[in-house]
């Protein structure tokens, strides 16, 4: 190696740069550099010849041979050149000379070489000021070359008359470009321009999107633009032209900060579709003709931690229309209500408080109308749970608390408290005990009680309440033993439960607002609960006990797990929810199975008989089965009633056996598949109690190192809101550094 301050202090007696590789950097840095020979002309010519090499900070030069005019200041590289820039990308070429300390400079046949194996070659290229490379002739791609065809065209490359990158901004930009498939050209761009792959986030357009058919925006396409206005927020612009009604524009606005974070979406539009009158599920008119015009939406969330232990935020969900929102695909149509709330929360030891504000917006407007949902103004939950005391017990205590107001329906106020102590304990036996001490209590006052949700015959004003203690012993006696040579285990556990609390029943809570106990479920999920309702607006009371068990087989890969468990009471209440399963003393038994003979198969399935009138009042079940290339999967639910009459206006007139018994007797299935690069998948979901299906669809796409392909089909039979059946077919597009867009039809 020769002396490295040798060759800096010629360079510095003959005025001319230091050799600089890239970027520029401080005539400071040292110069090293490695070659098999050197020499040294009387004109002024250094050469080094034999796999030279140069290092200047955090740049490298690499060739064959490398000489430098000292009299010009050119440096000329040839046979082999290699560029290793700072950020990791690499740069081949068979020629390259650079003036001004490698600022300016030309090559031929370059090669480069950056991040996610993405390649920009180019027959030659002019640098300037070390930040601009112009290509002539150039092609970019992101796909793997075939190493045993090396010259075959890749799965997709950008061909362009020329190329431009900016090493400063990090931009690729194109001009008159094919997008070439396989070699064959698709796609004709008279400009485009990308971020380079070694960006995250920059500014500037993402790829458009084109639809050619939709059927409330006919044919639309969309361009969007990023602006990352700095490290840590961030604007999204998309605008939205069709060819059956108006434009629209949208924006996201997302900002982290170190306390918290802020995500708002916003959109407008001018909707041209109108909409005639129809007949919801119940007969009542509905008319959506003057949803049109000047429409738009909001979403918006933010999080802000006020300490270690508070954190403040809201959720912001607003629409002038569902049908805007369907018109215009925004996402979150198809749901019955769009959900905003402002809340506050803390954590603590073993606690938890939430003081929140709820509001809703129906979008469902065949079932639900805006006028019936509530507002919720505030609500109050607080949760404590204690630390073992001295008999080995546990105490907690739950509150939700809520002011409700509904603009035609019932508005109410409750206050309620939930006090639990539960000792667990076991004996030599094996039992495992667990003793549970609770008392709920609720108090309420509620006007218009005759209106919806509860159309009571009371009018005017009402205070009302509850109190209920309640005692409850459970026992599992859990036995194992194992068989197959000791390769499996069998576990039998009965499990016992006393219950003993006030007979109250429905009947005594007549003139009770009910807000969260609209539905009863009594399933093996909840045989052992000490309430059955959804909440606590009603209570399960009356002395009762519960029987079950629980058995499961383990052995070589093989699994069998199940339970059964009845519950007898001693009281009856025959108003409860129909089909509640608790019509006898002796209730309809529940049950669940789970078979899983090996990794190719999965069987679950659960529900509740009804001896008495020998029909099945609830099942479901789930059936997985296939191998990793190919799986099925297959659905059963049946239940004897639907729970969409809550929302229907006309249920006092309509009585509850009008929609509330529909029976809701559904299957579904579907498969999945791959195989190589290829991979597919369908579904379909089927009413039989009406006879026809609800939904089905499919997938089908091919995806390799650097391209990925989706057509996804989708039918819907049924109607949400103003929605009649509706078919869509998709298309998606992925290019590896490039991005993703699709196509709707």
């Amino acid at each position: 190696m020769a002396p490295q301050d040798m060759f800096a202090n010629t360079m510095q007696r003959d005025n001319t740069h230091i050799i600089v590789i890239g970027k520029p950097t401080s005539e400071r840095d040292p110069l090293t550099y490695l070659a098999d020979s050197e020499s040294y002309a009387k004109n002024g010519l250094v050469t080094w010849e034999g796999n030279v090499r140069i290092w200047q900070g955090e740049h490298a030069l690499r060739a064959d041979k490398i000489t430098y005019d000292r009299n010009t200041g050119v440096l000329a590289a040839t046979g082999h050149v290699a560029i290793m820039e700072p950020d990791g990308s690499t740069t081949y070429a068979t020629y390259m000379e650079f003036s001004h300390g490698m600022h300016d400079g030309i090559g031929t046949s370059i090669y480069m070489k950056m991040e996610d194996n993405a390649k920009l070659a180019g027959n030659g290229m002019r640098r300037t000021n070390g930040l601009i490379n112009d290509l002539s002739h150039a092609v970019y791609t992101a796909c793997e070359i075939c190493a045993k065809r090396p010259d075959a065209p890749p799965f997709w490359q950008f061909q362009a008359y020329g190329a431009t990158q900016d090493t400063e901004h990090k931009r690729i930009e194109f001009d008159h470009a094919w997008l070439k498939m396989l070699g064959l050209p698709v796609f004709y761009f008279p400009f485009f321009s990308m971020s380079d792959p070694s960006v995250k986030r920059q500014s500037g357009f993402l790829m458009p999107g084109i639809s050619p058919h939709d059927r409330y925006l006919g044919t639309y396409f969309t361009l969007p633009y990023f602006w990352a206005i700095d490290e840590h927020q961030d604007l999204t612009v998309r605008g939205l032209a069709s060819t059956k009604t108006g434009p629209e524009i949208t924006a996201q606005y997302r900002n982290r900060f170190n306390f918290g974070m802020l995500d708002i979406t916003a959109g407008g539009a001018f909707d041209t579709n109108r909409e005639s009158r129809y007949v919801n599920t119940f007969g009542n008119n509905v008319n959506s003709s003057g949803e049109y015009g000047l429409q738009g939406y909001i979403f918006g969330q933010g999080n802000f931690s006020l300490s270690q232990n508070w954190l403040v935020g809201a959720n912001i969900n607003l629409a002038t229309s569902a049908n805007y929102m369907r018109d215009y695909r925004v996402p979150g149509y198809g749901a019955e209500t769009l959900n905003s709330n402002l809340f506050l929360e803390g954590y603590g030891t073993g606690s938890y408080a939430r003081i929140d504000a709820q509001a809703y917006q129906g979008l469902n407007q065949g079932v639900i109308q805006n006028s019936d949902l509530p507002w919720v103004l505030p609500r109050f939950t607080y949760a404590f749970q204690g630390q073992p005391d001295a008999l080995g017990g546990r105490f907690s205590l739950n509150t939700t608390d809520f002011d409700v107001y509904r603009v035609n329906g019932v508005s109410d106020q409750r206050g309620q408290l939930q006090m639990q102590w539960d000792r667990p304990f076991h004996n030599s036996l094996g039992q495992q005990w667990l003793v549970t001490a609770r008392l709920d209590s609720n108090i309420y006052r509620a006007t218009r009680s005759y209106q919806q949700p509860l159309y009571y015959t009371a009018m005017g004003t009402k205070f009302t309440g509850q109190v209920l203690p309640t005692i409850a012993v459970k026992m599992n006696w859990p036995f194992l033993r194992s068989f197959a040579h000791g390769h499996g285990s069998q576990i039998f556990e009965p499990i016992v439960q006393a219950i003993a609390a006030p007979n109250t029943g429905n009947s005594a809570n007549s003139y009770m607002p009910n807000e969260d106990s609209l539905s009863y479920e009594f399933t093996d999920t909840t045989l052992f609960s000490l309430n059955r309702y959804t909440g606590t607006d009603r209570l399960d009371g009356g002395l009762r006990a519960n029987i079950g068990v629980h058995q499961s087989w383990m052995w070589n890969g093989h699994t069998i797990d199940m339970l059964v468990g009845e519950s007898v009471q001693e009281h009856i209440t025959h108003n409860r929810i129909p089909y509640s399963g608790l019509d006898h003393h002796l209730s309809d038994p529940v049950g669940r199975l789970r078979v899983s003979p090996n990794q190719y198969v999965d069987v679950t399935a659960r529900g509740r008989y009804n001896p008495w009138t020998h029909q099945v009042d609830y099942g479901e079940g789930l059936l997985s089965a296939g191998i990793p290339a190919l799986r099925f999967t297959a659905g059963y639910i049946y239940a004897p009633m639907t729970p969409y009459y809550y929302y229907a206006t006309n249920y006092r007139t309509s009585g509850v056996n009008a929609p509330y018994v529909v029976k809701t007797n559904e299957i579904t299935g579907g498969v999945s598949t791959h195989w190589r690069q290829y991979h597919a998948s369908g579904f379909f979901r089927r009413s039989l109690s009406r006879k026809q299906f609800v939904a089905n669809g499919g997938d089908i796409g091919y995806s390799n190192d650097c391209f990925g392909l989706d057509i996804m089909y989708i039918k819907q039979y049924t109607r949400i809101g103003g929605e009649q059946r509706n078919t869509t077919v998709m298309f998606n597009f992925t290019f590896k550094t490039i991005g993703t867009f699709g196509i709707n039809g």
